[in-house]
């Protein structure tokens, strides 16, 4: 009997240690909470580069999920600046992630072409789960690479997308044309991939096919 006590209390340890690792991965860690709230929600962020040594590594590093809390103000801060920032006359971009501004997290800001008065929205933990066969060639540029845009060709025609809502709802829809590239180059950020890659990638297999 002393035996399966201690044998359940010892489960009991484990699990709730497990669980507490789990819950402190949904949220800020102390470092992003501090850039987050040092300033208020009109205030634009830094954009990091990949011309900065340090800030190169932080956006080839893969993002984490975060747990959608209507009630965190953290969370209702930073998606304010990171929409401040996306919207800043030094950038005026049309979508951007949380890592480039040094936030390891799965958020993103992208810009509704495809919906009446272009609206920009945000996304949790937006993921791809299909792509078409179909591709685009659009030009692409990205805040992260200044002074720079290229021709990419391989960019889906349409996606289903997954995603949370600010206030918790899981939500899905199939994006096509421009704006399904602008959510590919921003889901791509959350992944440590840059559209420089996929330009790479493509050269590398019109070698291939010329050989």
């Amino acid at each position: 009997m002393k035996s399966t006590y201690f044998t359940l209390i010892l489960v009991l340890l484990i699990l709730n240690c497990s669980g507490s690792k789990h819950l402190k991965n949904d949220f800020f860690s102390s470092e992003e909470k501090k850039l987050i709230m040092d300033a208020d929600s009109l205030t634009p962020l830094r954009v990091f580069k990949i011309t900065n040594k340090s800030d190169s590594l932080l956006l080839r590093t893969k993002s984490t999920y975060i747990k959608p809390e209507p009630g965190n103000i953290v969370l209702r801060n930073f998606v304010k600046r990171l929409y401040a920032t996306v919207r800043d006359s030094m950038s005026m971009g049309v979508g951007i992630a949380a890592p480039q501004v040094g936030v390891l997290k799965n958020i993103i800001w992208v810009q509704r072409f495809d919906k009446e008065n272009l609206p920009f929205e945000v996304y949790l933990n937006p993921k791809i789960v299909k792509y078409s066969t179909q591709t685009q060639t659009v030009i692409e540029g990205c805040l992260s690479i200044p002074d720079r845009s290229e021709t990419l060709n391989s960019r889906s025609q349409e996606i289903s997308i997954e995603y949370h809502t600010i206030d918790g709802e899981l939500a899905a829809e199939k994006v096509k044309g421009f704006t399904a590239v602008v959510f590919q180059h921003e889901i791509d950020h959350l992944n440590g991939i840059l559209y420089l890659d996929h330009l790479q990638k493509e050269i590398n297999n019109a070698k291939k096919s010329s050989l």
